[in-house]
């Protein structure tokens, strides 16, 4: 099986990591996988080495241009099946199968497979209508996500769920960063920590409002929110609002985040909207207890009172009183941290990521769904 995968992503997210990972893991159970990768993203720079990458991506949702080029990658490498990882990447692979179907190309289109990793809405616009009949098959982060896109008219035998998985051997690899050294941080300051683009749907403003309750109970509370994003300067202007500069701390975005949780005391992640959230995956295999909202996939991952504590989207005061429940009581925490790094030893690999995603491309290349 030879797949053809498709990012346009120029930054570095989950959703990048979970791309590196299903082709490395592809390649690791003896399939060729090339990687179409923006020329000047993160994903082309860590992919370098020892895969098929291919610097290609549009300008915008409809450039022909680079629709044009990708043909010619489709008919010079014949893979058995494309994979589009982001909405424009599905666009431009949409674009370069009618393109070679307009210039009667030899051979039938491979299937086109698009990754869908966010609990959004499909866009109700012409184009997107078009782009999304082009696809054969819907690989949701989620069953959530699944679920949303038959909600919004995607016949139901055209999705799959397939789980995010972690490289568990890298998460056991990574040495532990001293975060109270890194920070100047009080040596007994328990740390609050979470890791998430700066973006509204990732919820960190009510984040920061469950710490302005947290340190009235708790004063030596330490809160580290790991990202960058749009939101950096908004986000920093809230904490100043509430004089929380001495507790919550915003350092960017870190390459070692694994070595930085494990030495968190407790995960939040304050989202409004999730598609599954794969640092609560890095965090609980880390034996981190969680506290997170309810948004998206995240019950997936997450069993409430026994891997951690759900609370509603957008409720800052919920999630104030979960964070203190757990920073007060460490046999809860390290009981949810264990049975955390259990759940995702058993359902959230890489490998089982891996060979789900190769068992559609199978179920596709041998029986196309149209």
């Amino acid at each position: 099986m030879f797949s053809l995968h498709i990012d346009t992503a120029r930054t570095w997210r989950g959703g990048q990591n979970q791309v590196l990972l299903t082709v490395t893991g592809l390649r690791e159970i003896g399939q060729r996988a090339a990687l179409v990768v923006h020329p000047e993203g993160e994903l082309r720079r860590r992919a370098a080495e020892g895969l098929d990458v291919i610097p290609l991506a549009p300008r915008s949702e409809v450039d022909l241009a680079a629709a044009w080029r990708l043909a010619r990658v489709v008919g010079r490498l014949h893979p058995d099946v494309i994979h589009a990882h982001d909405p424009h990447g599905v666009a431009m692979a949409s674009l370069a199968r009618s393109l070679r179907a307009g210039a009667k190309r030899a051979g039938a289109a491979p299937p086109l497979v698009a990754a869908r990793r966010v609990d959004f809405h499909l866009a109700r616009h012409s184009f997107s209508r078009w782009k999304y009949r082009q696809v054969d098959c819907f690989v949701a982060a989620s069953e959530e996500v699944r679920k949303m896109l038959v909600g919004d008219g995607i016949p139901p035998e055209r999705t799959v769920t397939v789980h995010e998985g972690i490289d568990l051997e890298h998460v056991r690899a990574a040495p532990p960063v001293d975060v109270h050294e890194q920070l100047w941080l009080p040596h007994h300051a328990p740390v609050v920590g979470n890791v998430a683009a700066l973006v509204p749907h990732k919820g960190q403003r009510y984040l920061i409002e469950a710490a302005r309750l947290v340190v009235r109970e708790l004063p030596d509370a330490r809160f580290l929110i790991l990202g960058e994003g749009e939101l950096r300067e908004q986000l920093e202007r809230q904490v100043r609002e509430h004089r929380l500069e001495k507790h919550v701390l915003l350092p960017g975005f870190r390459p070692d985040v694994i070595g930085w949780i494990k030495n968190f005391d407790l995960f939040a992640m304050s989202s409004i909207t999730e598609g599954l959230g794969t640092s609560l995956l890095d965090a609980m295999a880390c034996s981190r207890a969680i506290v997170a909202t309810s948004a998206g996939g995240i019950p997936e991952i997450v069993e409430d009172g026994r891997t951690g504590l759900l609370v509603p989207p957008r409720d800052h005061a919920a999630m104030a009183r979960a964070i203190v429940r757990l920073l007060t009581d460490a046999g809860e925490r390290r009981r949810f941290g264990e049975a955390g790094q259990a759940r995702v030893a058993e359902r959230f690999t890489v490998e089982r990521m891996v060979e789900e995603t190769a068992g559609v491309y199978a179920r596709l290349v041998a029986a196309p769904v149209r």
